[in-house]
C-alpha cells in the first residue's frame, strides 16, 4: 500500500512539474511575442513600402508588416496609449523614415509620443500594428472599431481605406 501511495505522489507531483513549465512556457513566448510586436518598428530608420493586398495597394513596413491608421487620431497627434498601445503598436523610428516602391516620401514624417518616441507618420496620420497580425502580409483587423475608433489600412495616397 505504502509502495502504491509512493507511486501516485511521484506521479502527482510529475503531472504538476509539467504544468508548471509549460504555464511558464507559455507565459514567455506570449511576452516574448509582445515584445517583438511592441518593437518591430523602433529601428534606426523605419522604411514604408507599398504593394497589394487584398484591400488594393496599401502600407507595409520595411518587413512586410502592414500598417494601420486610428481615425480617432487628429492633427497628426496620437490618442492611443497604454492597453491601447499594447494591442495596437506603434510604428516607432530612432531615425529620419525613409520610403521604397511605391510610397510618396512628401507624406512621409513623424510625430513625438507622450513618451518621448517618434511615432512615423503618412498623411499626418500616426501608424501603428496590430498585434496579432505576426506574420508578413497578415491583415486580421482592418476595419475594427477598438478603443473608441476605426483601425483602417492606409492607401499609398494617404486615405485610409474602408
Amino acid at each position: 500500500m505504502k509502495r502504491l501511495a509512493k507511486i501516485r505522489l511521484i506521479g502527482v507531483n510529475a503531472l504538476l512539474a509539467a504544468l508548471t513549465v509549460a504555464g511558464v512556457g507559455a507565459a514567455a513566448a506570449s511576452t516574448a511575442q509582445a515584445t517583438i510586436a511592441h518593437t518591430a518598428g523602433a529601428t534606426k530608420a523605419a522604411t514604408l513600402r507599398a504593394h497589394s493586398s487584398r484591400y488594393g495597394r496599401i502600407l507595409f513596413d520595411g518587413r512586410g508588416r502592414v500598417l494601420y491608421l486610428f481615425a480617432r487620431d487628429r492633427g497628426g497627434r496620437s490618442s492611443c496609449s497604454g492597453a491601447c498601445a499594447k494591442a495596437w503598436p506603434p510604428f516607432l523610428t530612432k531615425g529620419a523614415p525613409t520610403t521604397l516602391s511605391g510610397v510618396n516620401a512628401k507624406l512621409l514624417g513623424t510625430t513625438r509620443r507622450s513618451n518621448g518616441t517618434l511615432q512615423v507618420t503618412y498623411a499626418k496620420h500616426p501608424l501603428y500594428y496590430f498585434k496579432e497580425d505576426t506574420k508578413p502580409g497578415q491583415i486580421k483587423c482592418q476595419n475594427v472599431s477598438n478603443f473608441g475608433g476605426l483601425w483602417l489600412v492606409v492607401a499609398p495616397g494617404g486615405k485610409p481605406v474602408r
